[in-house]
């Protein structure tokens, strides 16, 4: 029997692994008891996929707002420049 990583801390890995889980259920001869515990692994490795993704996602937004402000900021002093000017 194939020994199945138990921390997988890198994105990358744990979705190539998760990908292998989903290509050994495509066999037709699938061991019960074997794809259970692949089943339960693959649960883990999404739900671990997923909550990564959801960090990025949350710093993605975190860091738009960050330039967004900068960028209206800039947007607001542009406007007061011509402002000036006129």
């Amino acid at each position: 029997m194939t020994k199945i990583k138990q921390d997988t801390s890198n994105f990358g890995e744990a979705y190539k692994e998760l990908e292998g889980i989903i290509a050994w259920f495509e066999n037709e001869d699938v061991d019960l008891e074997e794809g259970l515990k692949k089943f339960e692994r693959g649960l883990a490795l999404a739900k671990q996929c997923k909550d990564r993704l959801k960090e990025v996602e949350n710093k993605v937004v975190h860091i738009k707002a960050k330039f967004g402000a900068l960028d209206e900021e800039h947007t607001d002093d542009s406007e007061d420049d011509q402002r000036a000017l006129l």
